[in-house]
């Protein structure tokens, strides 16, 4: 669905000049239709070989699980892999505790309604750790000329506007036009989970607002 906001604050005009400048803007609602999820396993040993082994272990069995529901394997990248030494501090001493593996892989799905599904498996498979969903427009490019379009009518229509109140008349064409730096805006939620447990998990995308903005001046007659 589009929508577009009629009125920009910032319109003004300047009589003895001759010319009236406005600000359009054109806004259209969206919904992403894909999205990425950024999840994976950590894992602490007192031995760093017994936490590697458990960890890749644990990832090989969800990139399989992933891929066996559809997920292709160039939609599976590694995203972070760390590992760490473990301290405590008792009576201002530093006490080694062990070491933490972390593999996070970054999950690129296609199909919203899947997005679920990927997580419920990865963590069914050994995931604990599930962070940073996010959605995106494919056609965004294309979505912004819609913008775009709508904030020059919305430009033209406020100089008219302006012109009518004072009795004047414009040249149609404006005398300069300036497309100001495109906006998104995705009010995407951001899951931080650690050590989840499987569940039935349901992920609304929202929708997302792409915006553009215009600054036109046009001359009075």
């Amino acid at each position: 669905m589009y929508h577009q906001q009629p009125y920009y604050q910032g319109t003004h005009r300047n009589l003895s000049e001759g010319e009236i400048k406005v600000i359009g803007e054109g806004i259209v609602t969206i919904q992403p239709d894909k999205g990425s999820v950024k999840l994976g396993v950590e894992i602490e040993n007192k031995e760093l070989m017994k936490a590697q082994t458990d960890n890749a272990k644990a990832i090989s069995s969800i990139m399989n699980a992933l891929q066996q529901i559809g997920v292709s394997a160039e939609h599976i990248q590694t995203d972070q892999f760390t590992i760490y030494p473990m301290y405590d501090y008792v009576d201002g001493k530093q006490i080694f505790r062990g070491y933490r593996v972390e593999h996070l892989l970054r999950i690129t799905v296609s199909n919203l309604e899947n997005i679920g599904l990927v997580v419920d498996t990865a963590v069914e498979h050994g995931a604990n750790r599930v962070s940073n969903i996010s959605f995106q427009v494919s056609n965004s490019a294309e979505v912004y000329r819609v913008a775009l379009k709508k904030a020059v009518e919305d430009a033209v229509k406020k100089a008219y506007t302006i012109a009518k109140s004072f009795n004047l008349s414009i040249v149609p064409t404006p005398r300069k036009i300036t497309e100001e730096k495109m906006a998104l805006r995705e009010p995407s939620p951001l899951y931080e989970m650690q050590m989840v447990k499987a569940a039935s998990t349901e992920i609304e995308p929202g929708t997302t607002e792409i915006r553009s903005v215009v600054t036109a001046i046009f001359i009075t007659n």
